[in-house]
């Protein structure tokens, strides 16, 4: 009896530490609009490294900023990543998102940053065209220089687009701030009229409908090409930027910023800090072909130097207008199935 109530004690005392680190663990929520699988890894590799435990929420980049404006004071999010620069605008512009430090802002380049330092790019995609390479020789085509050139009729039916996609919507946003709103939604009425094929909003059904000839061109994110082709090496597919400061040249980011709400901005700062370290920057450029921000990481060779793209010249929080944006496009008939 007495040799069962010693091991019965001995047990106490080894599990009670362990409780008791569970109950004072730290734990940060984090609300993502970047896709699980993409940023999940990295999210588990900081709580692995660091002990910090994370809970997150995944949806739609917009929807999740619009759900952290619907629960206000009461929001139990600490951070806010998300996959494109006009969502973090939103939410800046709202007042929800805290200023963040210099150690962390003076990481990236400043064009891919908040300027009144509310919000990180954590990498960069750009918007290219790709092209079916035999196709493009058959028709005898030139490559396009300008997105404005694919009205033309040499392009009718060739083309295919996802205006139901939200990097393609940030893309028309960027056009209407950069062109105006009466040019983009002609162009978008002049695309609709020249045969433009619908893929929805999947990227990646674009780019293969390119590779299968259904469509000689496509609008897109220049990583889908990239991933595909990690699987596929021979596939038909190549790809080209507009000309430098073109409004197809769109650099985009995704990106972080922390909440005005959370009770623990020191460690939610921590958490952007890490997702822009050596081993989460190395992660974005091996793994999910992006462009990492941070100097002295090497950009995967097999990409479009990112200073070739000339950046338009907008702020990236000024991509906010999803609403205004949306209502061009279902004008046009670009979403009618």
């Amino acid at each position: 009896m007495r040799k069962f109530v010693l091991v019965v004690a001995l047990l106490a005392l080894m599990v009670a530490p362990s409780m008791a680190q569970e109950a004072t663990a730290e734990t940060l929520t984090v609300y993502s609009g970047r896709n699980e699988n993409l940023i999940a890894p990295l999210l588990a590799q900081f709580t692995e490294e660091t002990g910090v435990q994370v809970q997150v929420v995944y949806g739609d980049t917009a929807a999740i900023a619009n759900q952290i404006l619907e629960e206000g004071a009461n929001s139990p999010a600490d951070v806010y990543i998300a996959q494109d620069a006009g969502a973090l605008g939103a939410l800046a512009k709202a007042g929800v998102l805290a200023a963040l430090p210099s150690d962390v802002i003076e990481r990236v380049p400043a064009e891919y940053v908040s300027p009144e330092g509310f919000w990180v790019g954590l990498s960069a995609r750009a918007r290219v065209f790709v092209y079916n390479p035999a196709q493009v020789e058959a028709l005898g085509l030139e490559l396009p220089t300008s997105i404005l050139d694919l009205t033309q009729p040499e392009y009718a039916g060739l083309v295919g687009w996802a205006p139901a996609n939200a990097s393609f919507q940030a893309n028309v946003t960027a056009m209407r701030l950069q062109l105006g709103e009466e040019a983009t939604a002609q162009w978008l009425a002049d695309m609709v009229a020249n045969g433009t094929v619908s893929y929805g909003s999947s990227n990646t059904n674009l780019n293969v409908a390119v590779a299968n000839g259904e469509v000689v061109f496509g609008l897109t994110n220049h990583y889908y090409m990239h991933n595909l082709k990690k699987e596929t090496p021979d596939l038909a597919l190549e790809q080209a930027a507009f000309a430098a400061g073109d409004a197809g040249a769109l650099v985009n980011i995704a990106g972080a910023g922390v909440l005005t709400t959370s009770d623990q901005p020191g460690l939610s700062q921590r958490l952007v800090l890490y997702l822009l370290g050596n081993s989460a920057q190395t992660y974005f450029t091996e793994n999910t072909s992006e462009y990492p921000l941070v100097a002295g990481i090497e950009t995967n060779p097999a990409l479009i130097p990112l200073t070739d793209f000339g950046l338009p010249a907008i702020n990236l929080s000024d991509l906010d207008d999803l609403a205004g944006t949306l209502t061009v496009i279902e004008t046009s008939g670009a979403l009618d199935e």
